[in-house]
C-alpha cells in the first residue's frame, strides 16, 4: 500500500477552502482522462458515493469512494472528510483536513493510503510519488479557482 501526504496553505478562510476542495466534480478537471461524478443525491455527508472514472473506452476504470467522515470546519475547529476507496481496482482511504492557519489563512492536509490491485508492492514508492504530484496539483488548482 502506498501512503503519502502533503500540506498546503491558502489565502482563504477555512470554510471557503473546504467548499472548494469538496466540489467533487471539479477534481477531475486537472487529471487527464478523468471524470468525477457524485452517485448519490446531495448534500455531501456520510454515505455519499463519489466515482472517479479514469481512462478511455475499455481501458477505463472506476475509483469508487464513500464519504465515511464529514465534519466541515467551523468555530475555529478543523474540518475533516474521510473517503474510503472501494473500487475493484483502487482501494484505500483519503483524508482531507482543513484547519485555520496563520493570518486567517486555511491550512490543508491531504493524507492518502492507496492500494492498486495487480500492482506489486515494489511500485508503492512510484505510486506514492505520482499520487502526491497528481493530487497536489489538483488541490492547488481547486484552491485557486472559485
Amino acid at each position: 500500500m502506498a501512503t503519502f501526504s502533503f500540506e498546503r496553505t491558502a489565502p482563504l478562510p477555512p470554510d471557503e477552502a473546504w467548499r472548494r476542495l469538496t466540489r467533487w466534480e471539479r477534481h477531475g478537471d486537472s487529471v487527464p482522462l478523468t471524470r468525477v461524478t457524485v452517485a448519490t443525491p446531495g448534500p455531501t455527508g456520510p454515505g455519499t458515493v463519489i466515482v472517479a472514472r479514469t481512462g478511455a473506452g475499455p481501458l477505463a476504470f472506476d475509483d469508487t469512494m464513500e464519504v465515511t467522515v464529514w465534519r466541515p470546519p467551523g468555530d475555529g475547529a478543523p474540518g475533516l472528510c474521510r473517503l474510503d476507496k472501494r473500487g475493484r481496482l483502487v482501494r484505500g482511504r483519503a483524508e482531507i483536513e482543513v484547519r485555520p492557519g496563520p493570518g486567517g489563512r486555511a491550512r490543508v492536509v491531504w493524507r492518502e493510503e492507496l492500494d492498486v490491485r495487480l500492482l506489486p508492492a515494489l511500485f508503492d514508492g512510484v505510486l506514492a510519488r505520482s499520487g502526491r504530484y497528481v493530487f497536489g496539483r489538483t488541490v492547488n488548482r481547486l484552491l485557486r479557482s472559485p
